[in-house]
């Protein structure tokens, strides 16, 4: 996925009704793992894939928020919804990721991108346009379909 992470966040959260604070942590959520491109450009000089960092390894993920909602089940109760959004929508972004994108699905024991679909590079073309012109461009603009339909709806019952 290039452009569709954010709008797949809120579709998660529209259908989920989350609102408020809880939409917005799931919102930063579905974002949230590409963060990793700040270190990609400014301090590893893209030396290599930026699905490498630990940010979108679904073990990883999981870990962090099993973590996370069990220190706030214990000592801060009112945080859990919104850490359960920030950590649905963080997993909903790798499992986006795995369409053509590549994720470690078996890190720690395995730092491999597996993905459902391979983009091929294009001689003379650079990578982002390859992916802007592959069929699987299609998915990412009925996500933001989907997202602008129940933002509209959303609008129009306020």
């Amino acid at each position: 996925m290039i452009t569709a992470h954010l709008p797949a966040g809120y579709i998660l959260a529209r259908t989920q009704r989350w609102d408020g604070t809880i939409l917005a942590a799931a919102l930063v959520g579905s974002v949230f793992p590409d963060f990793d491109l700040l270190a990609f450009y400014l301090v590893d000089d893209r030396a290599f894939h930026h699905h490498h960092y630990w940010v979108h390894a679904p073990a990883f993920a999981l870990i962090c928020g099993a973590v996370a909602l069990l220190v706030s089940t214990l000592f801060a109760k009112r945080l859990s919804r919104h850490i359960m959004a920030f950590c649905a929508a963080w997993l909903l972004h790798i499992v986006l990721d795995s369409l053509a994108g590549g994720i470690m699905w078996l890190w720690p024991a395995s730092g491999e991108l597996f993905r459902i679909i391979e983009v091929p590079p294009r001689d003379g073309i650079h990578w982002l346009v390859a992916f802007l012109t592959h069929w699987t461009i299609l998915l990412e603009l009925v996500i933001w379909g989907v997202a602008l339909a129940l933002f509209w709806r959303q609008r129009r019952m306020a």
